[in-house]
């Protein structure tokens, strides 16, 4: 076990967000703390421009970073939620928008969206598609940024888009701002402790490619898909994800920016994959995330230019792959690994950074309450691990529930059932219970996703039974309540201004 005080000395291996975000929370919470981040300008950063949940606002409020304080120098935008297109080809049901969850206003619109649901799944021919139901639907549509006049009474969750390689260098400066020393160098070896009094196996120093020492107490692992510290040196397990998520590589390239700004993230389903549209202010960023199983890298490329109207355009594109899954400890002796090295998970609700974040946040809380020492590793490796896996059937699910056959791709995921027996149960209430939501909470279903984004999902993508045109109901009263909902929202929209004159009003 660790001593009963806190270290004195810890080291980052490897920036990117993952580790400038460490970084920062560390300087942040533990300010006696020496906190020191080395590394490699010849290790390229992963990132593409990416998304994010609204936990990066969560992040930035715990720094006390304002939006306009890094929004203008990383180019982003803001983000409303994901438009999911040509995932379903049921009719009415193409396409639809994912709102993010609990907005202070749901109160007003998620009963009717529970109501029409349940009726729908009895075969009343009720509307129930999740567009009409939310606020954020209405802005994105519009597009309006997320942040109202002071006079309007509900709060508005939201996320962003941002260059990943500009906001790394940010909190770069942020953090050294803040007493954290930056060391240019490249690892070569790790020592573990061998100390014959406390032969713990602890990490003890690592040592850089001019014969630089760096000794610590405490070492987090930011070396990306690697895993140096974790994996490599502690021979820490690693979990794949592979029979869930089939996806595991993505070919990405930029283009212009349109007239109009969007304020939300775009997924297209294509043959083998999906593809992104992530709106920077400086230009678009694309890829298509896909199966090699399915596809080579060569097609992939191809069928992202066709999609995109590039193909005799000489754009750059670039190719990356993806290690999908999760080490079985996140937190073990004296080392935490974030980010790449402890695990990813495809990148379609954007959770990676959401993940690096509660990673940091809960270790510091579990470290904190066990005095410094390694008391609550295992509570904590529980939790994180329960993050991981209940993300990842969150993400499996929009596999499963698709509702194309048009490739062999597609086919096969909705005919996997290598899935976790908790996904197999929410399958089976969205089919069977007379509450869906009641019954998650009954079950303790809830992990990492509210029912509300269950439903969206499995709504939006028209998983329901054949509607009986006979059914007996008061359709006159059916949209009456619908048009006073749009009326709702309609006016409630009035208190937000453009996405654009938005950005202007931050610089």
């Amino acid at each position: 076990m660790l001593s009963n005080n806190k270290p004195k000395k810890i080291l980052i291996v490897g920036g990117g967000t993952a580790g400038w975000m460490a970084a920062n929370l560390l300087a942040c919470k533990w300010q006696d703390t020496d906190i020191t981040l080395v590394e490699s300008k010849d290790i390229g950063i992963i990132g593409v421009g990416e998304g994010s949940t609204p936990h990066l606002k969560l992040f930035f409020d715990a720094i006390d970073v304002a939006d306009a304080q890094w929004m203008p120098r990383c180019n982003a935008t803001y983000k409303n939620g994901i438009t999911f297109d040509k995932w379903s080809t049921v009719k009415g049901y193409e396409s639809y928008f994912h709102p993010f969850a609990a907005q202070t206003d749901d109160v007003f619109t998620v009963p009717l969206f529970f109501k029409n649901i349940q009726a729908r799944k009895q075969g009343y021919n009720v509307n129930a598609h999740p567009d009409n139901y939310f606020l954020e639907t209405y802005l994105s549509r519009n597009h309006l940024g997320p942040l109202p006049a002071e006079s309007f009474p509900f709060g508005i969750a939201y996320g962003y888009h941002f260059d990943s390689a500009l906001l790394g260098q940010f909190l770069a400066e942020h953090a050294q701002s803040k007493g954290v020393t930056r060391i240019e160098g490249k690892v070569t070896d790790v020592l573990v402790s061998n100390n014959q009094v406390n032969n713990n196996g602890n990490l003890s120093a690592v040592k850089l490619s001019d014969g630089t020492l760096l000794e610590a107490d405490f070492f987090i692992d930011c070396s990306g898909f690697n895993g140096l510290l974790i994996q490599q040196t502690l021979n820490v397990g690693y979990q794949s994800f592979k029979d869930n998520l089939f996806n595991d590589a993505a070919v990405v390239m930029p283009t212009k920016l349109s007239d109009v700004l969007p304020v939300e993230t775009k997924s297209t389903a294509l043959s083998n994959g999906w593809a992104w549209q992530i709106p920077l202010r400086n230009r678009f960023g694309h890829g298509y995330v896909y199966s090699s199983d399915y596809i080579n890298a060569n097609q992939a490329e191809t069928e992202l230019r066709q999609h995109l109207g590039l193909l005799e355009s000489d754009v750059e594109a670039r190719h990356l792959k993806m290690k999908v899954g999760r080490v079985e400890k996140h937190w073990h002796k004296n080392c935490l690994a974030v980010g790449l090295s402890q695990g990813f998970i495809e990148p379609l609700e954007a959770t990676a950074i959401a993940l690096s974040f509660n990673t940091i946040a809960q270790f510091m809380q579990y470290f904190q309450q066990g005095q410094f020492t390694n008391q609550h590793e295992d509570a904590f490796n529980q939790d994180i691990n329960s993050r991981f896996d209940g993300i990842r059937d969150y993400i499996v699910c929009h596999y499963k529930a698709n509702q194309r056959t048009d490739s062999q791709y597609w086919r096969d995921n909705a005919a996997n059932y290598n899935i976790s027996d908790t996904l197999r149960h929410i399958l089976h209430l969205w089919q069977h219970s007379h509450d869906f939501a009641g019954d998650m909470h009954k079950y303790k279903l809830m992990g990492s996703y509210q029912p509300k984004s269950w439903a969206c999902m499995l709504a939006g993508y028209g998983v329901f039974p054949k509607a009986n045109m006979d059914q007996s109901i008061d359709y006159s009263s059916h949209q009456q309540e619908l048009e006073a909902l749009s009326d709702f929202i309609r006016r409630c929209g009035m208190n937000f201004k453009s996405h654009r004159d938005l950005l202007v009003g931050i610089d």
